[in-house]
């Protein structure tokens, strides 16, 4: 078996290295966050992806370390770094860069450094490879080898868990995609799909991303239509469901470090090349602006009522990025928070999904979300259907907006 180690113990890293561990494979977890490690090493995972009891049954094969030096030895070396945006929606690569440089200075000769974060197609080989060769005086193809498996892991989805998703592989050179090949059938159920090039590899999940994000985008565009003809959007949806080709999406916040991220990266790739991507432009403008329709159609939906917002005090019901899911990142529900305290609207925050290191996060911002239930609500925001929320709701009975439906 050969020893590995992955970069990065957040929602890819950590079930990636559970699972070649559970394969009794000899696996090192590498993360920069000291708090991370410290964490993983009682055997407590704050992203809630893998259980104490999965952390506590591989703790014999697997490692926890904050030291780049852990990495020496590893005869592959898997990549799960964050690929997030800088303030004007440029990819920053830093992190992706820094891996690299951490890898050049701590790898062994004729090692496989796989990539599995999301950037633009050439990425790997015109960004990351380079930076290896610099560090380690190794050359590729020669003292070290690459490839590409994009993650596809959904946060929060208990049913299409990592091994039940099939893994696109890619390598450059026949026998690298050979090994990987093996190593990634050993852990995933579902399959592996052979790339024929790693730019392939990288275009796909890209692409997978900015489909849903292009899709989202008409569908919140329509919402917006439909509730100005008071016609009920999710009735229209499950209409059209019907015919067996029509693909399901429903209007929402779209947050998260997916699909509010990588479409900003081929729009940044393509638009180096000379190629305008209007499309893609347009379905993230219509989505980014979301929060802002949710919140006007809201203080309508308040005129309407007769609900006075300088009296009454507005829970906001959820705050993650998405339903039944911990994750916070990029999450479109601080949006409209942000925009109703800027009014002088009182404002509270009720998330049960929420893990208790983000919540210790956003208190120093400021931001306080409770754990448990209201005993009260003057009006309630319903942002992120969380089970729990949809139960309270049925529960009590309480006046509620929801910006999916006709109000």
């Amino acid at each position: 078996m050969k020893k590995i180690c992955v970069v990065g113990l957040g929602y890819v890293g950590l079930p990636l290295a559970c699972a070649f561990a559970k394969n009794n494979y000899e696996v090192v977890g590498f993360d920069k966050n000291i708090d991370r490690v410290d964490s993983l090493n009682e055997l407590s995972d704050w992203t809630e992806e893998v259980s104490n009891d999965e952390l506590k049954s591989v703790s014999k094969n697997i490692s926890f370390s904050n030291n780049p030096c852990c990495m020496d030895d590893s005869e592959i070396i898997i990549v799960a770094v964050p690929t997030p945006l800088k303030e004007d929606n440029i990819p920053d690569l830093d992190p992706l860069i820094e891996a690299s440089e951490m890898i050049g200075k701590n790898l062994k000769t004729n090692a496989i450094v796989v990539f599995e974060s999301t950037v633009f197609p050439g990425a790997t080989e015109e960004i990351c490879v380079p930076v290896i060769e610099k560090f380690s005086g190794l050359l590729l193809n020669k003292g070290f080898y690459v490839g590409y498996s994009p993650e596809r892991i959904n946060p929060g989805d208990k049913k299409n868990k990592l091994e039940n998703i099939v893994k696109v592989v890619s390598a450059s050179d026949p026998e690298t995609l050979k090994i990987l090949q093996e190593i990634y059938e050993d852990i995933i159920d579902a399959g592996v799909y052979l790339a024929p090039s790693i730019k392939v590899a990288e275009a796909s999940k890209i692409t997978e991303n900015i489909q849903r994000d292009v899709n989202i985008a008409l569908i919140n565009e329509l919402h917006q239509i439909f509730s100005i003809m008071n016609i009920e959007s999710l009735d229209v949806i499950d209409a059209a469901s019907t015919k067996w080709n029509f693909m399901r999406v429903e209007p929402g916040l779209v947050g998260g470090h997916c699909i509010g991220v990588d479409p900003h990266y081929m729009i940044y790739r393509s638009s180096g090349l000379g190629h305008i991507p209007n499309l893609m432009r347009n379905a993230r403008e219509i989505n980014e602006g979301m929060s802002t329709w949710v919140v006007n159609d809201f203080l309508q939906y308040c005129q309407r009522k007769s609900v006075n917002l300088l009296k009454e005090e507005v829970t906001i019901l959820g705050f993650t990025f998405k339903k039944n899911c911990p994750d916070t990142r990029n999450t479109k529900v601080l949006n409209v928070y942000n925009s109703l305290k800027k009014m002088g609207i009182k404002v509270k925050i009720w998330d049960p999904c929420l893990d208790s290191t983000e919540r210790q996060k956003l208190e120093k911002k400021g931001i306080q979300v409770k754990k448990n239930p209201p005993k009260e609500i003057g009006i309630g925001f319903l942002c992120v259907k969380h089970d729990e929320v949809m139960n309270f709701i049925k529960l009590n009975g309480t006046k509620i907006y929801d910006f999916t439906k006709v109000n």
